[in-house]
């Protein structure tokens, strides 16, 4: 399916690929070889297909809708890193963090260097409008990184709270993508709003589905098991479960969960009950519920090719299983 999503784009995907690694050259051999590593698995590149796929829906791909493209992914890059040190993280995407290759210091300077660039890419995209949505970008991903933490202490599951994290965590990271891309393509206010919307729906229902795969029992997810509740993070199927129920002994385990001393058979326990209990279905519900409001927006689009790959676009990320 994602070949089919990125065939509108895909000679520019190419031309992105090349400014992106031209980005990344520098004459330092620790920061060089840092940046090879982190960077050796292209992935889905998720995020550039999304600003391209907008640029394409307001007129055209631009080079500055690459440049912002290339800004983005080297940004949600530097987050990771940063991440993996916050988290004490000896893995990303199965293979040994820079954290754990380098140590804390380094992979926290590789961040930064990231950032610099990222801000350097994004500047050159000369368009106010975006750089200045970059930086509110860069504040978000802290600022919902410090509320994540905050919900960790705190004696109740609120739904707002989840979704104001997310919100705040990934949705912030699709739909700057998505407006950038409208912007540079040359899109107007109605336009590049309706398909930030659309971004940000997506961002939420990447990380729902992301979160759903702690739930997912087949094994055959690239997520290791239980690992959200290892790492005390109560998502929305377990939330749902427990404020419908008002299950007390669920809500204590669940506490105890949050503070990250769960043993496999507790999380098993918790897993099973937001089962049981209509959580994983009312995740999934909500994805559904947001991808129709967004495909919605999509349906004014005067570029077909466009529209109909961002609509497969939401289709992929909300049965993706990695």
């Amino acid at each position: 399916m994602l070949q089919e999503i990125q065939q509108p784009i895909v000679h520019d995907l190419e031309r992105y690929r090349a400014c992106f690694r031209s980005a990344l050259v520098c004459d330092n051999p620790l920061l060089s070889a840092a940046l090879r590593h982190v960077t050796q698995r292209e992935g889905k590149q998720m995020r550039p297909t999304l600003v391209m796929l907008c640029a394409l829906a307001a007129g055209a791909v631009t080079d500055a809708s690459l440049h912002a493209a290339v800004g983005l992914e080297l940004l949600h890059t530097a987050s990771l890193l940063h991440d993996d040190v916050l988290d004490e993280s000896d893995t990303r995407r199965g293979q040994p963090s820079v954290n754990a290759l380098w140590g804390n210091k380094a992979a926290v300077l590789v961040g930064d260097f990231l950032t610099s660039k990222a801000l350097q890419e994004v500047t050159a995209t000369d368009h106010p409008r975006v750089i200045a949505r970059t930086g509110w970008l860069g504040q978000q991903l802290a600022d919902g990184e410090l509320e994540q933490m905050a919900v960790m202490a705190e004696p109740d599951f609120r739904p707002d709270r989840y979704y104001s994290v997310i919100g705040k965590k990934t949705a912030s990271l699709f739909s700057t993508a998505a407006l950038a891309g409208a912007l540079l393509g040359g899109a107007n206010d109605e336009l590049a709003g309706r398909l930030e919307r659309v971004g940000h729906a997506i961002g939420l229902c990447f990380q729902l589905r992301d979160d759903l795969l702690d739930f997912d029992s087949s094994q055959l997810t690239g997520k290791p098991k239980f690992i959200d509740l290892r790492e005390g993070k109560v998502t929305l199927p377990l939330i749902y479960a427990l404020n419908t129920t008002g299950d007390v002994a669920m809500t204590k385990l669940a506490l105890h969960a949050r503070c990250g001393e769960a043993s496999d058979a507790e999380c098993r326990e918790l897993t099973s009950f937001a089962i049981d209990h209509g959580g994983v279905a009312h995740a999934e519900s909500e994805m559904q519920r947001l991808r129709d409001e967004a495909c919605a927006e999509l349906g004014t689009l005067a570029n077909d090719d466009a529209a109909r790959a961002l609509q497969r676009y939401f289709d992929f990320v909300i049965q993706r299983d990695l």
